[in-house]
Parts: structure tokens; sequence; C-alpha cells
């Protein structure tokens, strides 16, 4: 088997008691977040993901995030789940939305 099918993927801890789809806090070096995982099942729309530029096809899994702050909710993105985690390695000359 290859060394890459071969590693395990690895999912933040998910406090006891709480529901998928539910918002949660992350602090991140650059602030506090609001994250929303969704199934997708619920969702025929596409969106564009902010870090890889790429489609989040309707009825895919991604995360939903806006900042911690009062009037956040307005600056909801849509992010494939890698690419949220992934967006602080990102170099410069692209925004976090």
């Amino acid at each position: 088997m290859s060394p890459r099918r071969a590693r395990r993927r690895e999912t933040p801890p998910r406090p006891a008691g709480f529901p998928r789809g539910m918002d949660r806090v992350e602090e991140w070096p650059d602030g506090e977040w609001k994250v929303r995982a969704l199934t997708g099942a619920s969702s025929a729309k596409s969106y564009r993901c902010p870090g890889c530029d790429q489609e989040i096809s309707g009825g895919k899994p991604h995360v939903v995030t806006w900042p911690n702050w009062p009037g956040g909710d307005e600056e909801r993105r849509h992010w494939h789940t890698a690419c949220w985690r992934k967006r602080l390695d990102r170099g410069p000359g692209r925004s976090r939305y």
C-alpha cells in the first residue's frame, strides 16, 4: 500500500455533546471565528471557496465561517474543510475572505 493511502485523516476534536450543524467558536492567530460544519445534504447551491478559488458543488460537505464579532455574520464564507484549516499557510496576495 502506498504511504499516501496509509495516512489517516485527522479531524479537529468535537466537544462532547456538540451536534453537527451547530456553530462553534475557534480561536486562530487571525482572531476568533464562528464555524459551522455542513454535510451538504440540504444545499443544492454551489459556492466559491476563498481558499483555493475552486467551486464547492451542491451536496458536498464543507464549512461556513464568519468573524466572531457583532455584524460578523455579514462576512460569512463557504470553505472546503481542508482549505479552512490550511488558510494561514497561504502566501501573501490572498485575502482570508
